[in-house]
């Protein structure tokens, strides 16, 4: 039947021969358009697998790497690979980060401050309230820690801090909270709030805590505790300016004190000699007494006059109390007689010992 009827419509069968030859040429065409589109998905997928396997850690970063959730290695900064769809990379900030306790700061300016009362508000052991403000500085120690051992490690700490600074301030007068013992309270708070994070075990480490502000709640009081803290200044000022008056004049005193014991020592010894010497004149004296005593005593009494007389004035009187008959000799004739008579007495001495 149908050869028959092929047979009797000649047009009819190349009619389908076109069809046919459209039909293939529109199936070649699908078929390219085919796998240009499977190319370009295959190209995305592998750029998504690659970028997916790639990524950076900055300097100041760790990353936890995690395998199906279950924390493995943590990497440092570089370029690292993972892979894809399996592994997840979490980055956490390594720099030393903090918060205030007491106050909120709205900007660089201090003025901005706001006071948070429920925080800065404490009581001192002599039941006096005061504000003291602080400022926590810490870092992250164990990233797997940090994101794994708790939910909210920053207000964990935050809680720590404000704990352990409600009980160290409350073992501390207002006075000293406020003027001096600042520095001792801080290091007390600090020790207390790193075994509390030891015993957490939460990832995180104190680097500093220090007080920034400590105050009366009232204007009064403030200004009566800033008057106290300006006198107890004034003294500070006042005794380190005595002591360094003091190490000044020590050293000055201390080398008058050795000078004045060389020049003794130095007179001590001047005297000893001086002692020695006349000692040893007087045993050469002696042995020429022995010898000869009269020329010995003539010549001692020589030099001592020498000695005695150019500073005397001589007057010589008949005690009849007429002044014509006084005779006053002058320096230069009594040093012309006492020249003359020790000149004889040498001649004599002389003359005597060649007898």
């Amino acid at each position: 039947m149908a050869e028959n009827f092929r047979e009797f419509n000649p047009g009819n069968g190349s009619g389908n021969e076109g069809n046919n030859t459209k039909n293939k040429t529109s199936r070649k065409g699908s078929r390219s358009y085919g796998k240009i589109v499977a190319s370009i998905v295959g190209l995305m997928i592998f750029a998504v697998l690659a970028l997916e396997s790639v990524y950076s850690i900055g300097e100041q970063e760790q990353g936890v790497v995690t395998t199906f959730g279950h924390a493995g290695s943590v990497v440092t900064s570089g370029l690292h690979f993972k892979i894809p769809f399996v592994q997840k990379v979490t980055k956490v900030n390594t720099t030393i980060l903090g918060f205030p306790i007491g106050y909120r700061s709205g900007g660089d300016d201090s003025a901005s401050q706001e006071q948070i009362d429920d925080e800065s508000l404490m009581i001192t052991s002599d039941f006096n309230f005061v504000n003291v403000d602080f400022y926590v500085e810490y870092k992250v120690s164990d990233p797997v820690k940090y994101l794994y051992n708790s939910r909210q490690p920053k207000e964990i700490l935050k809680n720590i801090a404000q704990s352990c600074i409600r009980n160290i301030i409350s073992n501390y007068i207002v006075d000293d909270v406020i003027t001096t013992g600042k520095s001792k309270i801080q290091a007390e708070i600090k020790e207390m709030i790193i075994e509390k994070l030891e015993e957490q075990d939460i990832g995180l480490m104190l680097v500093n805590i220090s007080m920034q502000d400590a105050e009366p709640p009232t204007e009064n009081v403030i200004e009566a505790f800033k008057a106290v803290e300006t006198a107890k200044q004034g003294k500070e000022t006042a005794i380190n300016n005595a002591n360094k008056y003091r190490n000044e004049k020590l050293p000055e005193a201390s080398a008058k004190a050795d000078q004045i014991t060389q020049e003794a020592e130095a007179a001590k010894q001047a005297r000893v000699n001086e002692g020695i010497a006349q000692a040893a004149r007087f045993n050469e004296m002696y042995a020429e007494y022995e010898k000869n005593p009269l020329l010995t005593k003539q010549r001692m009494f020589y030099e001592a006059m020498e000695e005695v007389l150019p500073g005397v004035k001589l007057i010589i009187d008949d005690g009849s109390g007429d002044l014509n008959k006084t005779l006053y000799l002058d320096e230069l004739q009594l040093e012309n007689i006492t020249g003359n008579k020790s000149e004889a007495s040498s001649s004599e001495a002389n003359t005597q010992e060649g007898q």
